[in-house]
């Protein structure tokens, strides 16, 4: 019986329709079923949102700068190349938007100012359609409580048929410190109580930079329980991190005594990745499974350079998360249960040319990689059987430029028109994912990477079929 959008029950018929539409043809490219990925949903951004609605599609939204923009994908870990809308705001430094779905409507809260940080407020919209990539956005304006203070990073509690806004804000107007506070909220658009402070930056690892910050709150509900996770330090530091605060579900949320920090962070830097924070929270497509989204430091003393990363977690017997430690970025996970297997070709396998060579690399899938893209004609191709349809192709990408300068590969099928994909400058081995969507024929396809401009190697790439057939 199917238990998500394609549950494990399609998981057979799934294999056996992917091993039919991609394979390889010739010696040159050997491609391989998997039902893992390599952990990257996306090279570049910060303030992950991410939510599964009931009819099976994951909804994801990211701080894009001067707008809103909202993908829509059937995959966790396709997001990238899925469809998207950009939904104008009229404002300034949208920073981390949150997409929710409360009482049959969808809403989008979002910070704003006029061009000056120490003007940020929060803002929000909605829209009754169906799907949020269709109908009307509308304006509902700012929320807040009486004090109208500097606020950012708002997010919606729903428990027990009440609905509350927790936000990280100033205290006064000086930007001291960020503390969080919640205040309960009449409809999703108005806020009828005053703010109560449930946390500020107290222990050393929340006060080790100025200012200090508490701030990305993000709940988890389980047993009754309320976990309360949120973003420490600096941002723009290796030290950000993640904290938690807990309450009873029964308690009386709007006394502060009802809500107990946790005295050491839950999340911190591991495994070569830096300042893991502002997160959320998403289960796999079968539901059995749970995952934090959320953005690291491309590299060490990155500042705000981002990317945003994935990992399944598990729970305590308190009924608190354990998120373990960031996933080593050279070890694949296994796909979140319920997403469809992909194909992976390693890019030491193609034809290549131009100066294009193979290069052995232990961090790289299958001990190898292919690099020195440094010619106007460099190549790597790659011949494919597949049945017609429209693909998304993820590539492990690194971009090692000593200037920190954008790379740019053209991808190409049949020598016909070519599409251009970008990897970022995070230094050599440390992989990235470039990603495109292809159209395939029937029969054998020549998949051509070219050297657009930059620098940048190819250790593998995925292929899957965007349309899935149904059961």
């Amino acid at each position: 019986m199917e238990t998500g959008k394609f549950g494990k029950a399609l998981l057979p018929a799934i294999c056996l329709f992917l091993l039919a539409q991609v394979g390889c043809a010739g010696s040159d490219a050997k491609g391989d079923e998997r039902d893992d990925f390599y952990n990257l949903l996306m090279q570049d951004g910060a303030d992950p949102w991410m939510y599964k609605h009931t009819d099976g599609y994951y909804y994801f939204t990211k701080t894009t700068g001067s707008d809103v923009t909202v993908w829509k994908s059937a995959s966790i870990t396709g997001m990238d190349g899925a469809p998207r809308r950009v939904i104008p705001t009229g404002g300034h430094n949208i920073w981390a938007p949150e997409l929710h779905y409360i009482h049959g409507a969808w809403y989008i809260y979002y910070a704003m100012d006029d061009g000056d940080n120490v003007n940020h407020r929060m803002y929000v919209m909605e829209n009754t359609s169906a799907d949020p990539l269709q109908g009307v956005w509308k304006q509902k304006g700012q929320i807040t409580d009486t004090t109208n203070r500097w606020a950012i990073d708002g997010t919606v509690l729903q428990v027990n048929g009440e609905l509350y806004f927790i936000w990280s804000g100033w205290e006064g107007k000086e930007n001291i410190r960020q503390n969080l506070y919640i205040a309960h909220m009449s409809n999703p658009w108005t806020i009828d109580s005053e703010r109560v402070e449930i946390s500020r930056p107290t222990y050393a690892w929340e006060t080790n930079h100025s200012p200090q910050v508490n701030e990305g709150p993000q709940v988890a509900i389980r047993n009754g329980i309320i976990n309360l996770v949120y973003s420490a330090s600096g941002s723009w530091t290796n030290d950000y991190c993640l904290g938690l605060i807990t309450a009873d579900a029964n308690r009386d949320l709007l006394d502060p005594a009802s809500w107990h920090k946790r005295e050491e962070p839950i999340f911190v830097s591991g495994n070569g990745l830096y300042g893991p924070g502002h997160h959320s929270f998403t289960t796999s497509p079968d539901g059995t499974e749970d995952w934090i989204v959320y953005h690291v430091a491309k590299y060490k003393d990155a500042g705000w350079n981002r990317e945003v990363r994935m990992q399944p977690f598990t729970w305590n017997a308190d009924n608190t998360p354990n998120l373990g430690v960031p996933a080593d970025p050279n070890l694949p996970l296994s796909l979140p249960s319920g997403e469809v297997s992909r194909v992976r070709y390693e890019a030491e396998k193609g034809q290549l040319g131009g100066g294009v060579t193979v290069l052995e690399n232990p961090e790289g899938s299958g001990g190898k990689s292919v690099g020195r893209f440094e010619q106007k004609d460099s190549y790597a191709e790659y011949s494919i059987q597949a049945s017609a349809g429209e693909y998304l192709l993820l590539a492990r990408t690194a971009n090692g430029s000593a200037a920190g300068e954008m790379a740019y590969f053209d991808l190409s099928v049949d020598m016909g028109t070519s599409v251009t994909a970008a990897v970022h400058p995070k230094g050599g081995n440390n992989w990235g994912v470039s990603t495109a969507k292809i159209q395939l024929k029937d029969g054998v396809n020549k998949l051509r990477f070219t050297k657009n401009r930059g620098e940048f190697e190819l250790d593998c790439f995925d292929l899957l079929p965007l349309k899935i057939p149904e059961s």
